[in-house]
C-alpha cells in the first residue's frame, strides 16, 4: 500500500511543531524569564575579626600663625618668602610708620617741658614754704608784742593775714607740683603706647616656623588683623580625619593606624589619634579626629589628602558572613538562607564589621548554613535558584 503523501506531510509538520514547542519550553526554563535565578552562596563559619575604622582627611598644622599689623597701614617691605625657615623673633616684614617718629619726637618735647614745669613747681613750693616760715615767725613776735601792748591790734591782724596768705601759697605750690607729676605720668603713658605702636610695625616671627603664604607685598594696604604672612610649625603636622558616624564605634584617642598620603600611595606612614573633636559635622554626618604622624615625612604638603586606617582590638570568636550577603526586607536586616534548594529570608542581628567585607552574626543563623551572597536579580521566598561559582560571564578571545 502506498503511503498517503498528505498524511506524511502532516505527520512531519506535527513532529516539527512538537520539537519547536519543546525547544521553546527548554529555552524558557533554562535561559528565559522562567529560568532559575543564578546565585553564589557561602557557608556561615566561625572566626575572629580585626575591625578597623577608615576615613579620609587633609594634612593640617596643629600650630600655625597669621602675622599682620594691629592697625591699618601700608606694607613697607617683606623680608622673607614662601618656604623660608625662620627663627623666633626674626624680622619678617615692616609696615610704614607714617608719622609715628614725629609723634614720638613731639611727646619727647612735651615730656621735657613737663619736666621743666615740675622743676619750677618744686622751686615754687620751696619758696612758698620759706615765706610761710618767715610769716609764722613774724606772727609769733607780733603776738608777744601785742600781749605787752607794744603794737596795736591792727598790726597783729596784718601779720596774721600774711601767715594765712603764706599757707595758701604753700598749698597752691603743692597742687602745682602734684599736677605737674600727673602730667608727666600721662605723657609717659602716651609715649609708651606710641612706642608700642612703633614696635608693632615690625612684624616678628612668634616661633621657629616655616613661611607658607605671602599674602601682601610692599606697597599694599592692609587692615588691622589682615595677615601679611602665614607660618606653620612643620613638626606639628597631623591629619584632620573625617569618619562616618555610623562606622565610628571604637574611635578613641591613642588608636594606632596607618596614613597613606595621596602623593605617596605606596607608602603607609604610622600614626596615632591625638584628639577627637567634641563637635561633629551634622551636615555630612561625620565625626572629626586629629591623627598625628609618628614622624612627619619630608616633602609633605599642607592641605594634601590622606587616607587613614585605624586598627581596633580583635573581636572574640563568632559566626562570620560576607557583608555583601546582608539585605533589608520590609525594614528588617537579614540574609537569604537556602532551605534545601529554595531561598528564605532570615532576620539576623549583626555585630562588628571589618574592612575586608566580613561581618559578625550574633543571632539568626547557625554554623554551616548556606547563605546567598550575590544573585543576578532580586530574590523572593521559594524562588527557583541555581548555585554557580560566579555571576560574571567569561569573556571569549576574538
Amino acid at each position: 500500500m502506498t503511503p498517503n503523501p498528505l498524511l506524511l506531510r502532516r505527520l512531519a509538520l506535527g513532529a516539527l511543531a512538537l520539537a519547536l514547542v519543546s525547544a521553546i519550553a527548554f529555552v524558557s526554563l533554562r535561559t528565559g524569564p522562567l529560568a532559575p535565578i543564578k546565585i553564589t552562596v557561602t557557608q556561615v563559619h566561625e572566626g575572629t575579626l580585626g575591625p578597623a575604622i577608615f576615613g579620609i582627611g587633609t594634612v593640617e598644622a596643629r600650630r600655625s600663625w597669621m602675622v599682620g599689623p594691629t592697625v591699618a597701614g601700608r606694607v613697607l617691605n617683606v623680608k622673607v618668602d614662601v618656604g623660608d625657615v625662620v627663627k623666633a623673633g626674626q624680622l619678617l616684614a615692616e609696615m610704614d610708620p607714617i608719622d609715628l617718629e614725629q609723634r614720638l619726637s613731639a611727646l619727647d618735647a612735651s615730656l621735657a617741658r613737663a619736666g621743666s614745669a615740675q622743676t619750677a613747681a618744686q622751686a615754687q613750693l620751696k619758696d612758698a614754704t620759706a615765706r610761710r616760715a618767715l610769716a609764722a615767725a613774724n606772727t609769733q613776735r607780733n603776738q608777744d608784742l601785742a600781749r605787752q601792748n607794744f603794737i596795736s591790734p591792727g598790726a597783729l591782724d596784718a601779720r596774721l593775714q600774711e601767715q594765712a596768705s603764706a599757707d595758701a601759697a604753700v598749698q597752691a605750690a603743692q597742687a602745682n607740683l602734684a599736677g605737674s607729676g600727673q602730667d608727666m605720668s600721662r605723657l609717659k603713658a602716651e609715649r609708651a603706647g606710641l612706642a608700642q605702636q612703633r614696635s608693632n610695625v615690625r612684624l616678628l616671627a612668634p616661633a621657629d616656623s616655616v613661611v607658607t603664604t605671602r599674602d601682601a607685598e610692599a606697597g599694599s594696604t592692609v587692615v588691622a588683623g589682615q595677615p601679611v604672612l602665614r607660618l606653620i610649625d612643620p613638626s606639628s603636622l597631623w591629619v584632620k580625619l573625617r569618619v562616618d558616624q555610623g562606622r565610628s564605634a571604637g574611635l578613641a584617642p591613642g588608636l594606632q593606624g596607618g596614613i597613606v598620603l595621596r602623593s605617596q600611595p605606596q607608602t603607609t606612614l604610622p600614626g596615632q589619634v591625638a584628639r577627637i573633636e567634641l563637635l561633629a559635622d551634622s551636615v555630612t554626618e561625620e565625626r572629626i579626629a586629629q591623627v598625628a604622624f609618628a614622624e612627619p615625612p619630608p616633602g609633605i604638603s599642607v592641605g594634601e589628602m590622606a587616607e587613614v586606617t585605624l586598627q581596633l582590638p580583635a573581636t572574640a570568636p563568632a559566626l562570620l558572613l560576607p557583608n555583601a550577603s546582608v539585605q533589608r526586607q520590609n525594614g528588617q536586616t537579614g540574609v537569604w538562607r537556602l532551605n534545601g534548594d529554595r531561598p528564605e529570608f532570615a532576620p539576623v542581628e549583626l555585630g562588628a564589621r571589618s574592612l575586608d567585607g566580613q561581618v559578625q552574626v550574633l543571632k539568626g543563623l547557625g554554623q554551616g548554613e548556606r547563605v546567598v551572597v550575590y544573585s543576578e536579580k532580586a530574590l523572593k521566598a521559594g524562588a527557583r535558584v541555581k548555585v554557580v561559582e560566579t555571576l560574571a560571564q567569561p569573556t571569549g578571545k576574538p
